[in-house]
């Protein structure tokens, strides 16, 4: 017995839109890829093509006018997103767009008054609560806290140097098209100066998928406590007292890329090692350490964790939230907190 399959638009099939989401989507079981809005419509056609997209549409608007949709996955740039999603979310059904919610906490605003009005729920792709590896290791966080079989939580390091991001992720991109000119993009925020704001949009860019996790393996909220001069140190505080940092590019590499999360509680601690962004078919990896104590041996355990990457996953977990079997992972009211943990963090790195 065949279940109705979920139908989804893309409002966009750049870089991002086509090599993380769009090849993700067309290879569900559960979903099909009805139709795809492009304001280059040379590329619009040449993608559906390529991925058996049957209908093509040059701006969204076009897209909802004539399209039955369940939901939307909006890859675009995020400084756009203050003007755009709320313009998607008129259509009332659920909506992926990438990282962070906005460029400014007032366009993040924005758009959550426009959700409230919407009657459907925005998630956001931050991929690695997807990837199998955190998926895992969250699921053992939640459950040591809950038991107190290693103490009390007690710290969270993330690190993430800079790298090879893309890892021949994009080898399959088609590309070109003509340059668009006229699209909308959001203002700058009124409360900084050019330079800060563009030292803000810098850091959003780079460590807002950071700024997320540590949020999401602490399981609470958490302010800046500390920013060092070098900018590569982020200090914060858990609401219950948890200490977390976050090393942005203590050191580079060239072809690997070595982000990782420590969670420690008292008596043992899990590890995470996450693959580059674009990898595919490749989860992270987990460690687990238990040091009970009172002449108990210690125990390490790494699972094996399945072939799916962590895109992969992410829409596997978009489709089952419109399917109502699971919750969206990181939902836009959420979202807007790292927005304001950004702002927190440039004003003890640079005063302002």
């Amino acid at each position: 017995m065949s279940e109705k399959k979920v139908r989804i638009g893309f409002v966009g099939v750049g870089g991002m839109g086509q090599c993380a989401h769009l090849k993700n989507y067309v290879t569900l079981p559960n979903c099909e890829v009805v139709a795809l809005a492009e304001v280059r419509e040379d590329l619009g056609r040449r993608v559906a093509a390529k991925y058996n997209v049957p209908r093509v549409y040059k701006d969204h608007a076009a897209m909802l006018a004539n399209e039955k949709l369940d939901g939307l996955v909006a890859s675009q740039p995020f400084t756009r997103h203050g003007t755009l999603v709320p313009e998607l979310l008129k259509a009332g059904i659920p909506i992926l767009t990438e990282k962070p919610l906005a460029g400014t906490i007032e366009m993040g605003q924005k758009i959550l008054k426009a959700l409230k009005k919407s009657g459907t729920w925005h998630m956001l792709g931050y991929h690695k609560r997807s990837d199998p590896a955190t998926m895992y290791a969250k699921a053992e966080i939640d459950k040591l806290k809950a038991s107190g079989e290693l103490g009390k939580m007690k710290y969270v390091r993330i690190l993430m140097p800079a790298g090879d991001w893309i890892a021949s992720g994009f080898i399959d991109l088609l590309s070109g098209g003509e340059y668009v000119k006229d699209l909308t993009w959001d203002p700058p925020t009124q409360t900084m100066d050019k330079e800060s704001y563009n030292q803000y949009i810098s850091f959003v860019n780079y460590y807002i998928h950071q700024v997320n996790l540590m949020r999401h393996l602490l399981g609470e909220s958490y302010k800046v406590t500390h920013a060092d001069p070098s900018g590569v140190l982020l200090v914060g505080q858990g609401v219950s007292g948890v200490a977390c940092t976050i090393e942005m590019s203590p050191y580079q590499t060239s072809v690997d890329w070595q982000e990782s999360a420590l969670v420690a509680f008292e008596r043992g601690w899990i590890k995470i090692e996450l693959p580059a962004p674009l990898a595919s078919n490749r989860p992270g990896k987990v460690e687990i350490y238990k040091d009970p104590g009172a002449g108990v041996t210690p125990i390490r355990l790494i699972p094996q964790l399945p072939w799916i990457h962590a895109m992969r996953q992410q829409a596997m977990n978009f489709v089952a939230a419109i399917e109502g079997k699971i919750k969206p992972l990181c939902q836009a009211e959420e979202a807007m907190e790292d927005l304001k943990v950004a702002r927190q963090y440039l004003k003890a790195w640079k005063g302002v």
